[in-house]
């Protein structure tokens, strides 16, 4: 099953676009069933003859997949296809038979294809009145065999939609899955250096950025902080409080988040061999937990207002300080657009933002609490400053255990996976089969292990330099901290380097 990270904070420049919607899950093989991270093994059939208990992917020769019966991986371009196939030209990556030995290439659907699926669902509601079943039943095959469509027509939501809804909406997930099939396909027959390239690309357009979100925030919550301070003072409200005790740690934890981001690039070899990537997510993980504690602080002062309060006289009203908190909130609104499209890119930029998110909520909600409780009645106040406190320690508190996840070593995405595997059975020709490939987060990158077969009579010096070859390819992929690469000849042994033992 793959992992819930989407509220991690952790993230880095991906080696390519990661579908947001993706719901596939990894079967996981008999050699996983320890419980490690195992990747999308294929079984087929070995030629070697190998018996069928193998988790392996392998590759076929020509002669050996017409013996197998296999279904052919290369189809023929006909004249109908011709028009199609231009549309793909631009979009998708010049292959070979050596880059594209699976014929990848010949599923990939161009824009023409998309529209034509489009196209014939309209026809098929425009004559639902003198239409067939088989039109309908058509669509519903197509996304019943790609598993995208089972159960809907006979499921509770689909008794409620009419025939006409059934079918359009089913036509859409059919064609949602073709686009997501173009980005795979367009993913895996990018080289290794396409990946380099684009990361690199990107990284260094967004570097000023970049910089000027780090330290454009941290000089603000510095100058905010001091405006909160007065704000909160003035007034003697417990809801300014709680904007002011958050305007007050935002830019020391602006601090910790830059000088762990300095101390990840300053690294002794010979005192951390694996680096300190790791120190980057506890960064984050201290960081959520001084505001959640911040919030507990600010709860226990508001219930016990509310406890000891014995008058129901109204606060007073102080306009100076609601029109600091007001500076305050147009501030972080400027600066939460700002970091917005950088944030799925950088941890320290994510994170950032969704202090900025926080800080809108906290400051608008505090600004409504403070004017009610002296306007209306004076328990709004207080009450307010919990209501705040809560919902602030729920969202760092989830924060905090997706960055937990990611250094217990939670597996990596279905994405990724694939990228790897098709990187190492496409590597070297010598390669017969791929028999485990396992990616997890070590901290906000990635171990990949990977076990290779290669033939028993080859030379120790074949088969070391094809599978260190594979390591440095599998290593130099973004987000890949360390590859393993392990050479085997057969796939019938039990699983090696399984989790932690007994001792």
């Amino acid at each position: 099953m793959e992992p819930d990270l989407s509220h991690s904070i952790t993230h880095h420049p991906h080696p390519f676009r990661l579908q947001s919607n993706s719901t596939n899950s990894l079967p996981h093989s008999p050699r996983s069933a320890t419980g490690t991270p195992s990747n999308n093994n294929i079984e087929l059939h070995s030629p070697m003859g190998g018996v069928g208990s193998s988790t392996a992917v392998e590759t076929l020769s020509p002669e050996a997949a017409t013996l197998a019966g296999a279904v052919a991986r290369h189809f023929s371009t006909t004249a109908s296809d011709l028009e199609a196939e231009s549309q793909v030209i631009g979009t998708l990556p010049r292959g070979t038979t050596e880059s594209d030995p699976y014929g990848l290439s010949a599923k990939y659907k161009s824009a023409v294809e998309l529209q034509e699926i489009k196209a014939n669902t309209s026809k098929k509601r425009e004559g639902r009145h003198g239409g067939s079943d088989v039109d309908v039943g058509s669509v519903s095959s197509v996304a019943n065999n790609y598993g995208i469509g089972a159960g809907f027509t006979s499921g509770r939501l689909g008794a409620l939609l009419p025939r006409a809804g059934r079918t359009a909406l089913q036509a859409r997930r059919v064609t949602s899955f073709y686009e997501a099939q173009n980005e795979t396909i367009e993913r895996l027959l990018k080289s290794v250096e396409e990946h380099r390239a684009e990361a690199r690309q990107e990284q260094g357009d967004d570097h000023l950025k970049y910089k000027i979100a780090v330290w454009g925030s941290f000089v603000a919550n510095v100058v905010l902080a001091i405006l909160q301070l007065y704000g909160a003072i003035s007034s003697g409200s417990l809801s300014l409080f709680t904007t002011m005790a958050d305007a007050i740690f935002d830019p020391m934890s602006n601090v910790t988040l830059i000088l762990s981001n300095r101390a990840v690039r300053r690294v002794d070899p010979s005192r951390f061999p694996s680096g300190k990537a790791r120190l980057e997510t506890v960064g984050n993980i201290v960081f959520c937990f001084l505001m959640t504690a911040v919030s507990f602080i600010l709860i226990a002062f508001s219930i016990r207002d509310l406890v000891e309060r014995e008058t129901a006289e109204l606060n007073s009203f102080h306009l100076p300080s609601v029109i600091a908190v007001a500076v305050a909130f147009v501030t972080k609104l400027t600066l939460f657009f700002y970091t917005w499209s950088l944030k799925d890119k950088y941890s320290q930029i994510s994170i950032l933002w969704q202090d900025h998110r926080n800080d809108l909520l906290i400051n608008g909600f505090g600004i409504l609490t403070s004017v009610g409780g002296s306007k209306l009645v004076w328990w709004l106040d207080p009450a307010g400053a919990i209501v705040l406190s809560v919902l602030v320690s729920a969202i760092w508190l989830r924060t905090a255990f997706a960055e937990f996840m990611l250094l217990v070593g939670v597996t990596a995405s279905v994405e990724i996976q694939q990228l790897i595997t098709y990187v190492s059975v496409t590597h070297s020709p010598d390669i017969k089969q791929i028999d485990t490939v396992r990616a997890y987060h070590s901290g906000p990158r990635l171990i990949a292990e990977v076990d290779i077969v290669m033939d028993p009579s080859a030379s120790l010096q074949k088969t070391h330099d094809i599978a260190e070859e594979l390591q440095l390819k599998l290593e130099s992929l973004p987000d890949v901290e360390r590859a393993y690469v392990h050479v085997d000849y057969e796939t019938t042994h039990k699983p090696e380097h399984a989790y932690k033992k007994d001792i």
